[in-house]
């Protein structure tokens, strides 16, 4: 149903409840997510963004109960990731002569998706359209998170359409930030920004600069994934701002494997010893085998300092740990420290390897790390401590 958010923007986006995962199994989604689209009428009609292509059909069918397709003059289109773009081919039956605007990028990358010869429009930072009273700006976004990525500003209205940027993956009746539970809203932005985002922090920055000094008035942000920024929109620019300049709080996060639990005991006397020497630490245990590694990773973002612990077993470390460290070595987490840890019985190369893996992406080691041949007994428990006691003095 659509959703009308001023005079001249509508919202005929999906919310999609039911969504558990994106980017295939990469990314947890417990809050389901919305695909907003955005219907702007002055004298011209624009379309900003479609939705995914499960919801195709059910799109073009209830915006042809908003408006006759005929009458779209211009369809925008931020960002061609299929979770945006993948109503396109369908609507473009409708009206397949109806103009494309995206940035060049945006126009090899639709190519590249749906193999059709539409009619695109390539635009660049500062171009404008005028829809009568009021013109869509258009900013270019490189890699925010692709590298076709634009933002569009509606003058008149002060609204930015900023598809991912500013987004969370949240479905939410309430559209607006303000009628949004804030806890559930706060934990799926700042999840959003550190599974998504977080690698390209310094174009976010950037851009952030640049908008800056652009000096556009602002009403709304309208993202393409969650709720619409209407109470203080300029809330979430500055907790970008803060997210983007290697972001940690008083926080650290212990990931751990274990085969016999041997590890398991490892981890939690480390965190005691942690707790006792730094009591306004927050400390935090996941098992990278059974915890969602989406929220792992916002955690690892919320930390100054990390610990992974491992078995070995067949000369290595456990596959949910590569899995993890992989993923964290992606997200190019900036200025936080790391060791290692993990029990062994006839052979012992997981603590040095993972120590290895931590420097080289990026983390700054405390100490060579902590093993332990087979079962650690009350005499190891204590030297865990000890060693998590130590490992707080240096943060």
């Amino acid at each position: 149903m659509a959703r009308k958010i001023t005079d001249k923007v509508t919202w005929v986006g999906k919310i999609d409840w039911e969504l558990e995962e994106f980017h295939g199994h990469e990314f947890t989604t417990r809050k389901g997510s919305s695909y907003n689209s955005y219907l702007i009428r002055d004298e011209k009609t624009a379309l900003i963004d479609t939705v995914w292509k499960p919801f195709d059909e059910e799109f073009v069918a209830n915006l042809k109960r908003e408006v006759d397709l005929s009458s779209i003059d211009y369809i925008i289109m931020n960002h061609n990731e299929i979770d945006h773009s993948g109503a396109l081919p369908a609507l473009m039956r409708e009206i397949p002569d109806t103009p494309i605007y995206c940035t060049r990028k945006g126009e090899e990358i639709i190519r590249g998706h749906y193999h059709a010869d539409w009619n695109f429009v390539n635009v660049k930072t500062g171009d404008r359209l005028s829809l009568g009273a009021a013109e869509l700006i258009f900013i270019e976004a490189p890699m925010l998170h692709w590298p076709d990525t634009m933002f569009t500003y509606l003058t008149g209205e002060n609204i930015l359409f900023s598809n991912d940027g500013f987004g969370q993956h949240y479905a939410t009746e309430s559209l607006y930030n303000d009628a949004a539970d804030q806890g559930e809203l706060w934990a799926e932005a700042v999840k959003y920004y550190a599974n998504i985002l977080n690698p390209f922090s310094p174009m976010v920055a950037r851009k952030l600069a640049e908008i800056q000094k652009l000096d556009l008035p602002l009403q709304l942000i309208c993202p393409s994934h969650g709720v619409i920024w209407k109470d203080n929109p300029a809330q979430i620019v500055e907790a970008y701002a803060k997210w983007a300049a290697a972001y940690q709080e008083n926080q650290v996060t212990l990931i751990y494997d274990s085969m016999w639990n041997a590890t398991r005991r490892m981890a939690e006397c480390i965190a005691e010893g942690i707790r006792e020497a730094a009591p306004e630490t927050t400390v935090k245990l996941y098992n990278a085998a059974v915890d969602d590694k989406t929220e792992i990773c916002t955690e690892v973002f919320k930390s100054k300092a990390i610990l992974i612990g491992s078995s070995t077993v067949n000369n290595g470390y456990l596959y949910s740990i590569a899995g993890i460290l992989e993923m964290i070595k992606g997200l190019k987490f900036k200025q936080k420290k790391a060791a290692a840890f993990g029990s062994y019985g006839w052979s012992g190369e997981a603590v040095k390897q993972l120590s290895e893996y931590l420097e080289k992406s990026g983390f700054a080691l405390v100490n060579e790390g902590l093993r332990c041949a087979w079962q650690p007994d009350e005499d190891k428990l204590e030297e865990c401590r000890e060693y998590g006691r130590k490992f707080a003095e240096t943060l």
